[in-house]
């Protein structure tokens, strides 16, 4: 009988698979190390049980112990299996920006999860960075795993990725491509790689807010490249250990929108089902296209699976929110196509000043049309009023009457972007677009920002 004696020893061994209609354009050959078939659907399974292993045989790691570690949320899967199997208690610390799925299934495999604030600085106590480490330091017989610093991690793909990647191209591998966040994957297929044959090509693929491709080019750590940014698994904010800079032969930024539009496109164009580090993966390959010949045989590792991103990069209305899917925007209809179906917020010209302030921290708004029986008669926004309280501390008693200024235009709901762009001016910034008798809606500044 032909068996597993547990789970762990189904990692490894991933199949290779040929990209073809997204990468037709390319001269080269460009096949997918396809690490989702491990059984935490990541590439990270590989290194989480390397690390385990490593911390048991030098006596880190003690019987019964809790295992806590700071991850985007792969690891922490690939670790919590592990600790299952082991008999270990798990504690992930991961940071807001990850998405949901990855939270609910570190708990669904009984893992405590701790979430931490993304926008702060490394050193911050509340980082998840730091919250690991503090954790680690206050729980009795824990071990900290430091995914990032830990030798054990880029041992892993040294020992089992690189090879298979090797074995499975027949050494004509000519370019290595990889997404690179705690550097373990690429520094240790690259290391292995490069002493099958030197020639082989090792590119990172790097997002728009990290710091790894200027301090690759230039040596140079810029704490002003250093910004949120939306795409998961791959940056850092920091220069982990195990990214071997000697080994990587260049960098290539991807933007969060491509990013998220190619994780998209690999699912619907190619049936991968994917994580939004593959679509970064991609776009990156496609970026380089000048470094591929014909004959070359480019391998892209993808890293985990598309369903831990359904919340996210395969949800339209979260996509669209961030301004990712291109929707073809033309008309003043098409700019309020989002609130056709709720209210227009307005104000009375009798009512107080004080219900209109109101209103707009209730909706959350800067600007309102003003009406009275026979129709728009007016408008306010925060800006007039603000310039008027420095007039009259008791504005708040007054009718709106008394303070509003001339109405805003009013659209066809047909008419083209571009006329409404010539309506906003210093005096003006709105423009009511008339959808049917006796239904308006409101388009601002940012409504024409956001569409271009």
């Amino acid at each position: 009988m032909d068996y597993a004696e547990n789970i762990l020893e189904t990692i490894g061994n991933t199949p290779m698979v040929k990209l073809n209609k997204l990468t037709k354009d390319l001269p080269c050959l460009v096949l997918a190390k396809y690490e989702t078939f491990n059984p935490g659907n990541s590439t990270k399974d590989r290194m989480a049980v390397k690390m385990i292993e490593d911390a048991e045989a030098n006596g880190s790691l003690k019987p019964g112990g809790t295992i806590i570690e700071g991850t985007s949320g792969n690891t922490g899967m690939g670790l919590a299996l592990a600790a299952i199997v082991k008999g270990y208690k798990m504690i992930c610390v991961i940071s807001d920006k990850q998405s949901k799925e990855k939270m609910d299934i570190l708990r669904a495999v009984g893992s405590k999860v701790i979430v931490c604030p993304t926008n702060v600085e490394p050193e911050d106590p509340k980082s998840y960075y730091s919250t690991s480490k503090r954790l680690a330091e206050e729980t009795p017989n824990s071990w900290y795993v430091n995914q990032y610093d830990n030798p054990s991690n880029a041992l892993a793909h040294y020992e089992s990725t690189g090879p298979e990647i090797w074995k499975q191209t027949d050494g004509k591998i000519t370019h290595f491509v990889v997404g690179v966040g705690t550097g373990g994957t690429i520094s240790g297929v690259g290391k292995y790689l490069k002493e099958q044959n030197p020639n082989v090509k090792i590119w990172g693929i790097d997002t728009y807010g990290s710091v790894f491709k200027k301090y690759h080019e230039t040596g140079e750590f810029d704490e002003n490249e250093i910004y949120p940014y939306i795409t998961e698994g791959i940056g850092e904010d920091i220069l982990p250990k195990n990214v071997d800079f000697s080994i990587i032969d260049g960098f290539t930024k991807v933007t969060d929108k491509d990013a998220a539009i190619y994780t998209q496109k690999l699912a619907k164009v190619e049936g991968m089902f994917l994580g939004n580090s593959a679509g970064a993966a991609l776009k990156g390959i496609l970026q380089l296209k000048e470094h591929f010949k014909k004959d070359d045989v480019v391998v892209v590792l993808f890293h985990d699976h598309g369903s831990r991103y359904v919340g996210k990069m395969f949800n339209d209305d979260w996509m669209r929110e961030r301004g990712f899917i291109e929707d073809e925007i033309t008309s003043a209809a098409d700019l309020v196509t989002n609130n056709t179906n709720k209210p227009l917020v307005t104000v009375k010209t009798e009512e107080l000043v004080s219900h209109a302030i109101e209103r707009m921290k209730a909706h959350k708004i800067s600007q309102i049309p003003v009406e009275d029986s026979s129709g728009f008669v007016g408008a306010i926004d925060e800006a007039d009023l603000l310039r008027k309280y420095i007039e009259n501390k008791d504005i708040s008693d007054l009718p709106i009457k008394e303070v509003m200024h001339k109405p805003f235009p009013i659209v066809d709901k047909n008419t083209p972007i571009e006329t409404i762009s010539k309506l906003f001016n210093k005096e003006n910034n709105a423009v009511l677009v008339k959808l049917e008798e006796g239904k308006y809606q409101i388009i601002t500044k940012y409504d024409i920002i956001s569409a271009l």
